[in-house]
């Protein structure tokens, strides 16, 4: 296995400092140091969440000045208030509640004949940074770097480069994670230092996740083996990888405090939750009997319900017997005990385990969506109570309501298709 030797990386930092925003359609700037820190300094830039505080849509959102687009990445923020979508023709960044565009940029490709793709947008909260990698028959930038855009400058100010493709990013408050086919690569934001490597097994869809909460870094990204995957602890330097599934590791999500993951493999029929901290299997869920595809995971913000989209059509939620506070917050209790205070949705014939195969007695989603099959969908929960939000990669956006208590069929409350202005605003 070819190894790849440490990126190269250039950056004008530091980050421009606090200031007007020259753009009051995009997000606050960031509080940042009036001079470069230096290779060792542990001082971090302070990117603080704003909300957006303007309705309109910028003059580049006009769109008679550009065919439709077509899609080629969708990605919620961290905090699931907005997503970013890149196109062949540049990026747009959502609101999801109320949903609305409220920016985009569209690269004309005629500057110098840079291209116009982008095929990663990763947002930080709501602040002007995002990190960008072109994508596409005619990417704006190479895919082997990571470009560091703010848009208050509204140009790039920093890059990491790197010697193959960029598969996806990774971005915390002080941190920036590159994710190639076989090794990721954690930089320090304030000078994009390189702090860790870590080799895995082949991974083109580029999955890894890292925990938001300040201060208490946890990043869990595939091992080395089949269906394994790694989990750092950068606060207590530990490492614990754990045997997940038999089959190679499809998708997985992570709690915002990093103690709890769920994880699903190629068979997409199972989808496990396990605790971080010692690696216990705390709860198995079933998606159904037959294959599938799974193309996302997303916890609760209480880690109450588990939503899971699948090539089949159909959106599931599940109810989820560990809080992931609960693990945090009594230390005197062991992290293997699950609380049951939650009910599951059990087969009926559970009380045959044992004697009937473990499909008898699995634990089945409360609620579902059903969706058009064969498009690609991801998901996550609304800031509204039971309301799950799902885009998909033909334009669609729906917003939905679950019956926590009986469960069944959600209901619809919006739809829109938000690469057709014309039908969405």
């Amino acid at each position: 296995m070819a190894t790849l030797s440490p990126p190269s990386s250039s950056a004008s930092w530091p980050l421009p400092p606090s200031g007007p925003n020259p753009n009051p359609n995009f997000l606050s700037p960031p509080v940042a140091p009036n001079s470069p820190p230096s290779a060792s300094s542990s001082q971090t830039i302070d990117l603080p969440e704003s909300e957006y505080n303007d309705d309109s849509v910028p003059p580049s959102a006009d769109p008679t000045r550009f065919p439709a687009p077509t899609l080629l990445h969708l990605s919620f923020n961290q905090d699931h208030g907005c997503f970013s979508a890149g196109t062949d023709h540049g990026f747009r960044i959502y609101n999801c509640d109320p949903f609305r565009e409220i920016f985009r940029r569209d690269f004309c490709g005629d500057d110098g004949g840079s291209g116009t793709g982008i095929g990663v947008v990763e947002m930080l909260f709501r602040c002007n940074i995002l990190a960008l990698v072109g994508g596409g028959p005619d990417p704006q930038y190479p895919p082997n770097k990571v470009m560091i855009w703010d848009d208050h400058q509204t140009r790039c100010i920093g890059e990491l480069s790197f010697r193959s493709e960029v598969k996806s990013v990774r971005l915390r408050r002080d941190r920036i994670v590159a994710i190639l086919l076989q090794k990721i690569f954690v930089y320090n934001f304030a000078d994009l230092k390189l702090l860790h490597q870590i080799e895995t097994i082949a991974n083109p869809k580029g999955l890894c996740e890292v925990s938001q909460l300040s201060g208490s870094m946890v990043l869990v990204c595939p091992g080395l083996l089949k269906g394994q995957v790694r989990v750092e602890h950068y606060n207590s330097k530990r490492t614990k990888f754990i045997m997940a599934h038999d089959s190679r590791i499809a998708c997985f999500a992570l709690t915002q405090d990093g103690r709890l993951l769920a994880t699903s493999s190629s068979k997409g029929t199972l989808v496990r939750i396990f605790n971080t901290l010692d690696g216990t299997l705390l709860q198995e869920v079933r998606r159904g009997a037959d294959r599938a595809e799974i193309y996302s995971v997303a916890f609760s913000s209480s880690a109450q319900w588990l939503a899971v989209s699948s090539d089949k059509g159909t959106v599931h939620v599940f109810s989820l017997k560990v809080e992931s506070g609960s693990l945090g917050s009594d230390r005197s209790r062991s992290s293997s005990e699950p609380n049951l205070s939650v009910p599951s949705a059990v087969s009926s014939l559970s009380f045959m385990k044992g004697v009937l195969p473990r499909y008898f007695s699995s634990e089945w989603s409360v609620a579902q969506f059903r969706l058009h099959e064969g498009s690609q969908y991801i998901v996550a929960f609304g800031h509204q109570k039971n309301t799950v939000v799902i885009l998909g990669m033909d334009g669609s956006f729906y917003r939905c309501q679950f019956d926590p208590v009986a469960g069944g069929e959600m209901t619809q409350l919006e739809y829109y298709n938000f690469l057709k202005p014309e039908e969405t605003f």
